[in-house]
């Protein structure tokens, strides 16, 4: 069982200054819209379709 204080890879810091689970919450948030941002400002959709979806024509 786990003490109270918390062990594993944030021990090192102060109980007060450890992440709580609501800032790991919100680091994901803003991952996610980040990366949405990201994706609609340079909307590379044609070059996913190429790459992953379409399969490449066969030389005759």
């Amino acid at each position: 069982m786990t003490s109270p204080t918390g062990t594993g890879i944030f021990k090192f810091l102060r109980p007060k200054m450890r992440p709580q689970s609501t800032d790991i919450q919100a680091a994901a948030t803003w991952g996610v819209a980040a990366t949405t941002a990201a994706l609609w400002i340079v909307q590379p959709w044609d070059f996913l379709r190429k790459t992953f979806i379409d399969k490449p024509e066969e030389e005759k």
